[in-house]
Protein backbone atom coordinates (compact mmCIF):
# COMPACT_ATOMS: atom_id res chain seq x y z
CA UNK A 1 0.00 0.00 0.00
CA UNK A 2 1.67 3.64 -0.84
CA UNK A 3 2.54 5.04 2.31
CA UNK A 4 0.26 8.46 2.56
CA UNK A 5 2.22 12.13 2.86
CA UNK A 6 1.00 14.24 5.66
CA UNK A 7 1.20 18.17 5.56
CA UNK A 8 1.57 19.09 9.34
CA UNK A 9 0.22 22.44 10.22
CA UNK A 10 1.26 24.74 12.84
CA UNK A 11 -1.78 24.34 15.28
CA UNK A 12 -0.77 20.45 15.51
CA UNK A 13 2.68 20.71 16.50
CA UNK A 14 1.86 23.75 18.93
CA UNK A 15 -0.97 21.16 20.58
CA UNK A 16 1.36 18.59 20.54
CA UNK A 17 5.22 18.96 19.55
CA UNK A 18 5.59 14.92 19.20
CA UNK A 19 3.17 14.79 16.95
CA UNK A 20 5.34 14.19 13.87
CA UNK A 21 6.37 10.58 15.26
CA UNK A 22 2.58 9.36 16.00
CA UNK A 23 1.57 8.70 12.15
CA UNK A 24 3.22 5.31 11.88
CA UNK A 25 4.76 4.44 8.42
CA UNK A 26 3.29 7.50 6.58
CA UNK A 27 5.32 10.42 5.59
CA UNK A 28 5.31 14.61 6.98
CA UNK A 29 5.73 17.54 4.89
CA UNK A 30 6.35 20.64 6.75
CA UNK A 31 6.10 23.43 5.33
CA UNK A 32 8.63 26.10 5.42
CA UNK A 33 5.96 28.89 6.89
CA UNK A 34 5.91 26.55 9.91
CA UNK A 35 9.09 26.98 10.54
CA UNK A 36 8.81 30.54 10.57
CA UNK A 37 5.91 30.89 12.52
CA UNK A 38 7.19 28.31 15.19
CA UNK A 39 10.23 30.56 15.18
CA UNK A 40 7.93 33.86 16.07
CA UNK A 41 6.89 31.64 18.77
CA UNK A 42 10.12 30.06 20.19
CA UNK A 43 10.73 32.82 23.01
CA UNK A 44 8.33 32.89 25.87
CA UNK A 45 6.65 31.34 29.09
CA UNK A 46 3.75 29.53 27.64
CA UNK A 47 3.17 25.88 26.69
CA UNK A 48 2.97 26.89 22.80
CA UNK A 49 6.55 28.38 23.38
CA UNK A 50 7.80 25.61 24.63
CA UNK A 51 6.64 23.06 22.18
CA UNK A 52 8.00 25.72 19.72
CA UNK A 53 11.43 25.11 20.95
CA UNK A 54 10.80 21.40 21.35
CA UNK A 55 10.05 20.70 17.69
CA UNK A 56 12.89 22.82 16.13
CA UNK A 57 15.27 20.57 18.56
CA UNK A 58 13.51 17.25 17.07
CA UNK A 59 14.14 18.98 13.53
CA UNK A 60 18.10 19.45 14.04
CA UNK A 61 18.99 16.21 15.93
CA UNK A 62 17.10 14.01 13.31
CA UNK A 63 18.42 16.12 10.44
CA UNK A 64 21.99 16.10 11.90
CA UNK A 65 24.36 17.63 9.06
CA UNK A 66 21.73 16.51 5.85
CA UNK A 67 19.51 18.95 3.89
CA UNK A 68 15.83 19.28 5.51
CA UNK A 69 15.35 19.43 1.61
CA UNK A 70 15.74 15.66 1.79
CA UNK A 71 13.76 13.06 3.43
CA UNK A 72 15.01 12.17 6.94
CA UNK A 73 13.69 9.17 8.78
CA UNK A 74 11.70 9.74 11.97
CA UNK A 75 12.80 8.41 14.98
CA UNK A 76 11.76 5.07 15.90
CA UNK A 77 11.00 1.21 14.06
CA UNK A 78 8.20 1.42 11.09
CA UNK A 79 8.32 5.03 11.11
CA UNK A 80 8.49 7.15 8.02
CA UNK A 81 10.32 10.09 6.80
CA UNK A 82 9.99 13.89 7.05
CA UNK A 83 11.02 16.77 5.13
CA UNK A 84 10.69 20.43 4.47
CA UNK A 85 8.35 21.66 1.78
CA UNK A 86 8.86 25.31 -0.29
CA UNK A 87 5.85 27.06 -0.96
CA UNK A 88 6.36 26.15 -4.48
CA UNK A 89 3.53 26.17 -7.00
CA UNK A 90 3.41 23.52 -9.87
CA UNK A 91 -0.67 24.17 -11.03
CA UNK A 92 -3.03 27.43 -11.86
CA UNK A 93 -3.94 27.41 -8.19
CA UNK A 94 -2.56 29.70 -6.23
CA UNK A 95 -4.67 30.12 -2.60
CA UNK A 96 -3.29 33.91 -2.06
CA UNK A 97 -4.66 34.65 -5.43
CA UNK A 98 -7.97 32.66 -4.62
CA UNK A 99 -8.52 34.27 -1.30
CA UNK A 100 -6.67 37.33 -1.50
CA UNK A 101 -4.40 37.47 1.29
CA UNK A 102 -0.86 36.56 1.41
CA UNK A 103 -0.89 35.11 5.40
CA UNK A 104 0.48 32.07 6.15
CA UNK A 105 -2.09 29.59 5.88
CA UNK A 106 -2.38 30.43 2.28
CA UNK A 107 1.83 30.10 1.69
CA UNK A 108 0.68 26.67 3.77
CA UNK A 109 -1.80 25.64 1.39
CA UNK A 110 0.19 26.47 -1.36
CA UNK A 111 2.64 23.62 0.24
CA UNK A 112 -0.33 21.20 0.10
CA UNK A 113 -0.88 22.30 -3.75
CA UNK A 114 2.59 21.35 -4.36
CA UNK A 115 2.98 18.40 -2.86
CA UNK A 116 -0.18 17.06 -4.35
CA UNK A 117 1.07 18.45 -7.91
CA UNK A 118 4.55 16.73 -7.16
CA UNK A 119 3.36 13.41 -6.07
CA UNK A 120 0.31 12.56 -7.92
CA UNK A 121 0.02 8.71 -6.80
CA UNK A 122 0.12 9.57 -3.38
CA UNK A 123 -2.29 10.68 -1.02
CA UNK A 124 -1.78 14.23 0.08
CA UNK A 125 -3.56 14.82 3.57
CA UNK A 126 -3.74 18.51 5.12
CA UNK A 127 -3.58 18.12 8.84
CA UNK A 128 -4.39 21.18 11.26
CA UNK A 129 -6.12 21.71 14.73
CA UNK A 130 -7.70 24.97 12.43
CA UNK A 131 -11.12 24.07 11.38
CA UNK A 132 -11.48 27.49 8.87
CA UNK A 133 -8.11 26.10 7.74
CA UNK A 134 -9.32 22.72 7.19
CA UNK A 135 -11.96 23.87 5.37
CA UNK A 136 -10.06 26.18 2.87
CA UNK A 137 -8.27 23.03 1.94
CA UNK A 138 -11.27 21.01 1.14
CA UNK A 139 -12.33 24.26 -1.09
CA UNK A 140 -9.20 23.45 -2.96
CA UNK A 141 -9.63 19.89 -3.45
CA UNK A 142 -7.21 19.46 -0.73
CA UNK A 143 -7.70 16.22 1.72
CA UNK A 144 -8.17 17.39 5.27
CA UNK A 145 -8.23 15.74 8.96
CA UNK A 146 -7.99 16.78 12.21
CA UNK A 147 -5.28 15.80 14.49
CA UNK A 148 -6.83 13.17 15.97
CA UNK A 149 -3.90 11.31 18.69
CA UNK A 150 -5.38 12.57 22.19
CA UNK A 151 -8.90 12.71 21.16
CA UNK A 152 -11.44 10.90 22.41
CA UNK A 153 -13.69 9.28 20.64
CA UNK A 154 -17.66 10.48 20.02
CA UNK A 155 -18.80 7.80 22.66
CA UNK A 156 -16.57 8.84 25.30
CA UNK A 157 -18.18 12.29 25.49
CA UNK A 158 -21.40 12.60 24.48
CA UNK A 159 -23.19 14.93 26.76
CA UNK A 160 -25.31 11.69 28.09
CA UNK A 161 -22.06 9.73 28.84
CA UNK A 162 -19.82 11.89 30.08
CA UNK A 163 -18.97 10.65 33.80
CA UNK A 164 -20.99 12.64 36.31
CA UNK A 165 -19.22 10.41 39.17
CA UNK A 166 -22.37 9.68 41.07
CA UNK A 167 -25.06 7.60 40.84
CA UNK A 168 -28.73 6.41 42.70
CA UNK A 169 -29.15 2.76 44.19
CA UNK A 170 -32.55 2.32 45.08
CA UNK A 171 -34.07 -0.36 47.05
CA UNK A 172 -31.02 -0.37 49.76
CA UNK A 173 -31.35 -2.51 52.56
CA UNK A 174 -32.25 0.04 55.07
CA UNK A 175 -29.94 -1.48 57.91
CA UNK A 176 -27.25 -0.02 55.81
CA UNK A 177 -28.92 3.05 55.69
CA UNK A 178 -29.54 3.04 59.25
CA UNK A 179 -26.03 1.85 60.08
CA UNK A 180 -24.21 4.88 57.92
CA UNK A 181 -25.45 7.05 60.48
CA UNK A 182 -23.87 5.35 63.27
CA UNK A 183 -20.99 4.50 61.62
CA UNK A 184 -17.75 6.94 59.81
CA UNK A 185 -18.17 3.48 57.49
CA UNK A 186 -19.11 0.05 56.54
CA UNK A 187 -18.17 -2.77 54.12
CA UNK A 188 -19.64 -2.55 50.80
CA UNK A 189 -22.12 -5.66 51.50
CA UNK A 190 -22.48 -6.43 47.37
CA UNK A 191 -24.93 -2.82 47.23
CA UNK A 192 -22.32 -1.37 45.03
CA UNK A 193 -21.16 -3.42 42.59
CA UNK A 194 -17.18 -4.00 43.17
CA UNK A 195 -16.30 -3.46 39.27
CA UNK A 196 -17.09 0.28 39.40
CA UNK A 197 -14.49 2.88 39.47
CA UNK A 198 -12.91 4.36 42.94
CA UNK A 199 -14.12 7.05 44.33
CA UNK A 200 -17.30 7.13 43.05
CA UNK A 201 -20.45 8.93 45.18
CA UNK A 202 -24.00 7.31 45.53
CA UNK A 203 -27.06 8.12 46.74
CA UNK A 204 -28.32 4.98 48.62
CA UNK A 205 -32.49 5.09 49.05
CA UNK A 206 -35.21 2.92 50.23
CA UNK A 207 -38.61 4.63 49.87
CA UNK A 208 -37.88 7.89 52.07
CA UNK A 209 -35.10 6.93 53.39
CA UNK A 210 -31.62 7.33 52.05
CA UNK A 211 -28.22 8.24 52.77
CA UNK A 212 -25.49 10.07 50.55
CA UNK A 213 -22.72 8.13 50.45
CA UNK A 214 -18.74 7.59 48.97
CA UNK A 215 -17.20 4.52 47.29
CA UNK A 216 -13.38 3.85 48.47
CA UNK A 217 -13.14 0.78 45.73
CA UNK A 218 -9.25 0.18 47.70
CA UNK A 219 -11.15 -0.60 51.07
CA UNK A 220 -14.17 -2.01 49.83
CA UNK A 221 -16.38 -0.03 51.83
CA UNK A 222 -18.91 3.18 52.09
CA UNK A 223 -18.80 6.20 53.76
CA UNK A 224 -21.74 9.01 54.62
CA UNK A 225 -21.23 11.66 52.71
CA UNK A 226 -22.52 14.62 55.44
CA UNK A 227 -23.42 18.28 54.35
CA UNK A 228 -20.60 20.62 55.69
CA UNK A 229 -20.00 23.92 56.01
CA UNK A 230 -16.89 26.38 54.56
CA UNK A 231 -16.32 29.50 55.51
CA UNK A 232 -20.47 30.12 55.02
CA UNK A 233 -20.70 27.95 51.66
CA UNK A 234 -23.31 25.31 52.11
CA UNK A 235 -24.05 22.35 49.28
CA UNK A 236 -27.26 23.45 47.86
CA UNK A 237 -27.90 19.92 46.59
CA UNK A 238 -26.58 16.50 46.55
CA UNK A 239 -24.05 16.62 43.65
CA UNK A 240 -22.76 19.37 45.83
CA UNK A 241 -22.28 17.84 49.01
CA UNK A 242 -20.26 15.01 46.91
CA UNK A 243 -17.95 17.70 45.20
CA UNK A 244 -17.22 19.08 48.96
CA UNK A 245 -16.90 15.77 49.84
CA UNK A 246 -14.07 15.03 47.32
CA UNK A 247 -12.74 18.46 47.74
CA UNK A 248 -11.65 18.22 51.62
CA UNK A 249 -10.88 14.31 51.42
CA UNK A 250 -7.42 13.80 52.53
CA UNK A 251 -6.92 11.03 50.12
CA UNK A 252 -8.29 12.49 46.89
CA UNK A 253 -5.39 14.25 45.60
CA UNK A 254 -6.38 15.25 42.06
CA UNK A 255 -10.22 16.16 41.22
CA UNK A 256 -12.45 17.50 38.60
CA UNK A 257 -15.55 19.60 38.59
CA UNK A 258 -17.80 19.37 35.32
CA UNK A 259 -20.67 21.83 35.09
CA UNK A 260 -22.10 24.60 33.13
CA UNK A 261 -22.09 28.29 34.18
CA UNK A 262 -24.05 28.90 38.05
CA UNK A 263 -23.51 24.94 39.18
CA UNK A 264 -20.83 26.11 41.78
CA UNK A 265 -17.74 24.66 40.35
CA UNK A 266 -15.10 28.07 41.61
CA UNK A 267 -16.85 28.39 44.58
CA UNK A 268 -16.61 25.83 45.95
CA UNK A 269 -13.27 24.75 45.29
CA UNK A 270 -12.30 27.84 47.02
CA UNK A 271 -14.38 27.85 49.78
CA UNK A 272 -13.29 24.27 50.76
CA UNK A 273 -9.47 25.32 50.11
CA UNK A 274 -9.91 28.21 52.69
CA UNK A 275 -11.63 26.03 55.12
CA UNK A 276 -8.44 23.81 54.96
CA UNK A 277 -5.64 26.72 54.66
CA UNK A 278 -3.95 24.99 57.61
CA UNK A 279 -3.08 22.24 55.91
CA UNK A 280 -1.63 24.09 53.06
CA UNK A 281 1.13 26.68 52.22
CA UNK A 282 -1.07 27.90 50.12
CA UNK A 283 -3.94 28.33 47.77
CA UNK A 284 -2.85 29.06 43.64
CA UNK A 285 -5.92 30.31 41.79
CA UNK A 286 -5.21 29.79 38.21
CA UNK A 287 -6.83 30.09 34.99
CA UNK A 288 -5.55 29.73 31.31
CA UNK A 289 -5.54 33.42 29.47
CA UNK A 290 -7.90 33.62 26.69
CA UNK A 291 -7.64 37.08 25.51
CA UNK A 292 -10.18 38.70 23.22
CA UNK A 293 -9.06 39.38 20.14
CA UNK A 294 -5.91 36.68 19.85
CA UNK A 295 -3.50 39.91 21.68
CA UNK A 296 -1.34 38.41 24.23
CA UNK A 297 -1.52 39.65 27.91
CA UNK A 298 1.80 41.40 26.93
CA UNK A 299 -0.10 44.16 25.57
CA UNK A 300 -1.46 45.10 29.24
CA UNK A 301 0.55 47.32 31.27
CA UNK A 302 2.14 46.36 34.54
CA UNK A 303 3.93 43.16 35.64
CA UNK A 304 2.69 39.05 35.70
CA UNK A 305 0.05 40.03 38.56
CA UNK A 306 -1.25 43.11 37.01
CA UNK A 307 -1.30 41.93 33.90
CA UNK A 308 -3.05 38.61 34.92
CA UNK A 309 -5.66 40.21 36.97
CA UNK A 310 -8.58 41.11 34.40
CA UNK A 311 -8.60 37.44 33.29
CA UNK A 312 -8.56 36.59 37.10
CA UNK A 313 -11.65 38.54 38.08
CA UNK A 314 -14.39 35.98 38.26
CA UNK A 315 -12.29 34.08 40.90
CA UNK A 316 -11.61 37.09 43.15
CA UNK A 317 -15.51 37.81 42.57
CA UNK A 318 -16.13 34.57 44.42
CA UNK A 319 -13.69 35.26 46.57
CA UNK A 320 -15.72 38.32 47.65
CA UNK A 321 -18.73 36.73 47.78
CA UNK A 322 -17.50 34.05 50.45
CA UNK A 323 -15.69 37.39 52.60
CA UNK A 324 -19.05 39.57 52.21
CA UNK A 325 -21.30 36.63 54.16
CA UNK A 326 -19.41 37.81 56.91
CA UNK A 327 -19.29 41.53 58.83
CA UNK A 328 -15.95 43.54 58.73
CA UNK A 329 -14.99 42.19 62.15
CA UNK A 330 -15.79 38.41 61.61
CA UNK A 331 -13.27 36.09 62.59
CA UNK A 332 -13.79 34.32 59.14
CA UNK A 333 -13.82 38.01 57.42
CA UNK A 334 -10.21 38.99 59.32
CA UNK A 335 -8.86 35.25 58.67
CA UNK A 336 -9.81 35.96 54.73
CA UNK A 337 -8.09 39.31 55.01
CA UNK A 338 -4.85 37.83 56.35
CA UNK A 339 -4.28 35.28 53.99
CA UNK A 340 -4.68 37.85 51.44
CA UNK A 341 -2.17 40.02 53.24
CA UNK A 342 0.25 37.19 53.85
CA UNK A 343 -0.16 36.25 49.93
CA UNK A 344 -1.09 33.06 50.92
CA UNK A 345 -4.09 32.89 48.39
CA UNK A 346 -1.89 33.25 45.00
CA UNK A 347 -2.99 34.23 41.83
CA UNK A 348 -0.20 31.61 39.57
CA UNK A 349 0.40 32.01 35.56
CA UNK A 350 0.21 28.52 34.42
CA UNK A 351 3.11 30.21 31.66
CA UNK A 352 5.18 29.94 34.62
CA UNK A 353 4.38 26.61 36.05
CA UNK A 354 7.28 24.52 33.83
CA UNK A 355 9.85 23.38 35.75
CA UNK A 356 8.40 24.73 39.60
CA UNK A 357 7.95 21.70 41.99
CA UNK A 358 4.42 22.79 44.16
CA UNK A 359 4.59 21.32 47.10
CA UNK A 360 2.02 22.01 50.25
CA UNK A 361 -0.13 23.61 47.80
CA UNK A 362 -4.01 23.60 47.34
CA UNK A 363 -4.27 24.24 43.92
CA UNK A 364 -7.45 25.05 41.72
CA UNK A 365 -7.04 25.38 37.69
CA UNK A 366 -10.98 27.29 36.32
CA UNK A 367 -11.93 26.75 33.18
CA UNK A 368 -9.65 24.28 32.67
CA UNK A 369 -11.66 23.02 29.11
CA UNK A 370 -9.63 25.87 27.90
CA UNK A 371 -6.69 23.54 28.21
CA UNK A 372 -4.56 21.01 26.39
CA UNK A 373 -3.91 17.27 27.28
CA UNK A 374 -0.33 17.99 27.49
CA UNK A 375 -0.82 21.05 29.58
CA UNK A 376 -3.10 19.33 31.87
CA UNK A 377 -0.46 16.81 32.14
CA UNK A 378 2.26 19.24 32.70
CA UNK A 379 0.23 21.01 35.86
CA UNK A 380 -0.53 17.48 36.84
CA UNK A 381 3.11 16.69 37.09
CA UNK A 382 4.99 19.93 38.94
CA UNK A 383 2.53 18.33 42.33
CA UNK A 384 5.24 17.85 45.13
CA UNK A 385 3.91 16.23 48.36
CA UNK A 386 0.84 17.15 50.35
CA UNK A 387 -0.33 18.64 46.87
CA UNK A 388 -4.32 19.10 45.98
CA UNK A 389 -4.88 19.57 42.24
CA UNK A 390 -8.68 20.85 41.23
CA UNK A 391 -9.59 21.42 38.21
CA UNK A 392 -13.27 23.04 37.61
CA UNK A 393 -14.76 23.87 33.76
CA UNK A 394 -17.27 23.24 30.97
CA UNK A 395 -16.03 20.54 28.43
CA UNK A 396 -19.04 21.69 26.35
CA UNK A 397 -17.91 25.25 26.60
CA UNK A 398 -14.62 25.79 24.61
CA UNK A 399 -13.31 29.20 24.25
CA UNK A 400 -9.99 28.25 22.39
CA UNK A 401 -10.22 28.10 18.16
CA UNK A 402 -7.74 25.24 18.22
CA UNK A 403 -9.73 22.85 21.28
CA UNK A 404 -13.17 21.06 21.42
CA UNK A 405 -15.62 18.84 23.57
CA UNK A 406 -13.08 15.51 22.27
CA UNK A 407 -9.76 17.44 22.57
CA UNK A 408 -9.63 19.41 25.08
CA UNK A 409 -7.46 18.41 28.55
CA UNK A 410 -10.36 18.61 30.80
CA UNK A 411 -12.33 15.54 28.74
CA UNK A 412 -9.28 13.91 28.57
CA UNK A 413 -8.24 13.92 31.88
CA UNK A 414 -12.03 12.54 33.31
CA UNK A 415 -11.57 9.76 30.76
CA UNK A 416 -7.90 8.75 31.32
CA UNK A 417 -7.82 9.27 34.91
CA UNK A 418 -11.16 7.79 36.47
CA UNK A 419 -10.18 4.40 37.62
CA UNK A 420 -7.29 5.96 39.21
CA UNK A 421 -7.87 6.25 43.57
CA UNK A 422 -6.15 9.27 44.21
CA UNK A 423 -8.75 10.70 41.67
CA UNK A 424 -12.39 11.79 41.46
CA UNK A 425 -15.03 13.24 39.57
CA UNK A 426 -18.05 15.22 40.55
CA UNK A 427 -20.53 16.47 37.43
CA UNK A 428 -22.80 19.36 38.66
CA UNK A 429 -25.87 19.74 36.81
CA UNK A 430 -28.56 22.26 38.91
CA UNK A 431 -27.57 25.64 38.75
CA UNK A 432 -27.52 27.39 41.99
CA UNK A 433 -25.96 31.31 40.90
CA UNK A 434 -29.94 32.57 40.36
CA UNK A 435 -32.97 31.44 38.40
CA UNK A 436 -31.96 34.23 35.85
CA UNK A 437 -28.40 32.08 35.50
CA UNK A 438 -30.55 29.08 34.77
CA UNK A 439 -32.79 30.35 31.88
CA UNK A 440 -29.56 31.48 30.24
CA UNK A 441 -28.50 27.74 30.39
CA UNK A 442 -32.27 26.14 29.75
CA UNK A 443 -33.15 28.42 27.27
CA UNK A 444 -30.52 30.43 24.98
Amino acid sequence: MTKKLFVLDTSVIIYDYDAIKNFEEHDIAIPITVLEELDNLKKGNDTKNFSAREFSRFLDQASGKQSLQEWIPIDGKNKGEFTIVMNELKTSVDAIEIFGDDKGDHRILNAALYLKAEYPKRQVIMVSKDINLRIKAKSLDITAEDYETGKLKDSEIQADTVPTGRSVIENVDTSLIDELYTKEEVENTGVVDKNVNSNQFFVLKNGKKSALSFFNKEKNALSRVEKINCFGIKPKNAEQAFAMDALTNPDVKLISIQGVAGTGKTLLSLATALAQHHDYHHIFLARPVVPLSNKDIGYLPGDAGQKLNPYMEPLWDNLSFIKNQFSFDNREYLEIEEMQRMEKIVVCPLAYIRGRSLSNVFFIIDEAQNLTPHEIKTIISRAGENTKIVFTGDVFQIDTPYLDTYSNGLSYLIERAKEHPLYAHVALEKGERSDLANLANDLL
